[in-house]
């Protein structure tokens, strides 16, 4: 009876033994196969050191949405911090920021440790909205681009996010043949990714609207890329021309600002016109706003508060002490709103170059 409990004990054991080595066999050949196809990516694959890509951003939480360029020069990898060494160079309306950013090998994340100067602050902000987005559901070791599922938008009305197909994209860098990459919320929102690239090589997704156009959340398009350092732009003054329109955070109303002469020169009169329609483009009547006038320390110059645009238009005229980049802020109220009241506020920043 001992004897025959043994010999079970014996085929039981060589059964495991078999079924292991099978199991330690099958994994080895997918493991070798997927290493082969590599159909995976996530956001930082492909960079190497002593590279560069341009882009062009927009961001609703930067400058209005206005566009501006990065460029960020992989310069170098900090085996020890994990992290990338990237100076990066931002290009807005002609003015040049310089910094460097630290760049998590995981990731992508801006560290902290990043020796950036205060000025930088709100575009390293742009750049973790906009190009590192999608590390929210790919960091490193990344997800297949034939997966069904790569998760689901963090938001009441939000869809999965997930490749949906391949497409031929033409940016100012070159052509690519790119996967892409969708949500629908509301709208569909689409990002177009290269198996090898690090980032995005374009990308255009809207943020939440209850009615009427989407604003744009973000979109990124690459202007260039290649190996070694890339030129350092040099700071141009460009004089700011009008009309500009921008539209407030809800996307409830566009403010369009005016202005003659179309030369904002310091030591003049500058005669303002403000235009403020809904999302239909429609006049909207019965309005007040405030018109407040700052430098570039966002100290105020004037601040002029209930001023009338009873048929969706207003007048005002100012006269900018010296030459340099001013803010103008306007807040919107209506007969049915108040900007003091309301929870999110319906204003608009423009940012003019004055000569």
């Amino acid at each position: 009876m001992l004897h025959k409990k043994s010999e079970k004990k014996i085929i039981a054991f060589f059964l495991i033994f078999t079924l292991g080595t099978m199991v330690l066999q099958i994994n080895h050949f997918m493991g070798t196969v997927n290493a082969q196809s590599d159909n995976s990516w996530y956001v930082g694959k492909g960079v190497k050191p002593n590279t560069y890509y341009t882009y062009q951003i927009q961001n609703e939480d930067v400058n209005q949405g206005q566009p501006f360029t990065m460029t960020l020069y992989f310069k170098d990898h900090n085996a020890t911090g994990q992290y990338w060494n990237v100076p990066t160079f931002v290009v807005d309306r002609g003015q040049v920021f310089k910094g460097t950013l630290h760049l998590s090998d995981l990731d992508m994340t801006a560290l902290g440790s990043s020796p950036i100067p205060q000025n930088m602050s709100k575009y390293r902000g742009g750049y973790a909205t906009s190009l590192d987005w999608l590390s929210a559901y790919v960091p490193k070791p990344g997800q297949s681009l034939s997966s069904l599922y790569w998760g689901k938008i963090g938001s009441i009305g939000g869809s999965q996010i997930a490749p949906v197909g391949s497409a031929k994209v033409t940016t100012p860098a070159g052509t690519f043949d790119t996967t892409i990459i969708q949500y629908h919320k509301g709208v569909d929102n689409n990002i177009y990714i290269v198996k090898d690239m690090p980032f995005p090589v374009k990308a255009l997704t809207y943020a939440e609207s209850a009615a009427g156009t989407p604003p744009i959340q973000y979109s990124v398009e690459l202007q260039a890329m290649g190996t070694g350092q890339p030129p350092i732009p040099k700071s141009h003054l460009q004089p700011t021309m009008p009309p500009l329109t921008l539209t407030t955070p809800r996307g409830t109303y566009h403010v369009q600002l005016l202005w003659t002469p179309s030369i904002l020169k310091a030591g003049q009169d500058t005669n303002f016109g403000v235009v403020i329609t809904d999302q239909n483009n429609n006049l909207v009547p019965n309005t007040s706003y405030e018109f407040k006038v700052m430098d570039q320390n966002n100290k105020a110059l004037t601040d002029l508060n209930n001023q009338q645009a009873l048929d969706g238009t207003g007048k005002t005229t100012f006269k900018f002490p010296s030459p340099g980049l001013y803010h103008i802020y306007i807040s919107v109220q209506t007969s049915t709103s108040s900007y003091m009241t309301d929870m999110f506020a319906e204003f608009v920043i423009f940012d003019l170059n004055v000569t």
